[in-house]
């Protein structure tokens, strides 16, 4: 979406002087500007996981290392359940 397509569909709520108080945005483009500021522009992660300690991220690589070694594997699905609850 281009900028001038975005200014378009934006709201601007004043107050009884006529001073500017607030913003009204569509969800969607809240939504995308959200993802763009949550998320590192080298990297691509979320804040959050840059910020996830080394140590953790290597327990996590080393257990789903295991569980593949064992056969216990999940469908990618499975994997995301607890992300969207």
């Amino acid at each position: 979406m281009i900028i001038a397509q975005i200014k378009s569909q934006i709201r601007y709520v004043t107050n009884v002087d006529g001073e500017t108080t607030d913003v009204l945005i569509p969800v969607e483009i809240w939504q995308q500007m959200m993802s763009f500021i949550n998320s590192d522009n080298v990297s691509g992660l979320a804040w959050i996981d840059e910020q996830e300690p080394k140590s953790q991220i290597l327990a996590d690589l080393q257990e789903s290392m295991r569980q593949a070694a064992v056969g216990q594997t999940f469908p990618v699905s499975e994997l995301w359940d607890d992300i969207e609850a």
